[in-house]
């Protein structure tokens, strides 16, 4: 495993009301949406990231408004002429 350190300064847990491990699960959501959202890492890869079921995944995309298909416009409308 590889381990990534963030240092916030120490009222950043105070300033939001939470713990420096609560902050680490949110940091972790945050970035596999971030990269989910880009294309970066399938929707499987971004909950394992976030430490979440994929169920619980596809929540924390509705939660920030973030679609949960990859898909552009364009490409279903190909597949869907093609049959």
């Amino acid at each position: 495993m590889t381990i990534v350190q963030v240092d916030f300064d120490t009222d950043v847990c105070a300033a939001l009301g939470k713990s420096p491990e609560e902050i680490k699960e949110e940091l972790k959501v945050a970035a596999a949406i971030f990269w989910y959202a880009r294309g970066l890492v399938s929707q499987g890869k971004a909950a394992e990231i976030a430490g979440l079921s994929r169920a619980a995944f596809i929540d924390a995309l509705a939660a920030v408004g973030v679609s949960a298909c990859q898909e552009e416009i364009d490409d279903i409308r190909e597949v869907l002429r093609r049959g």
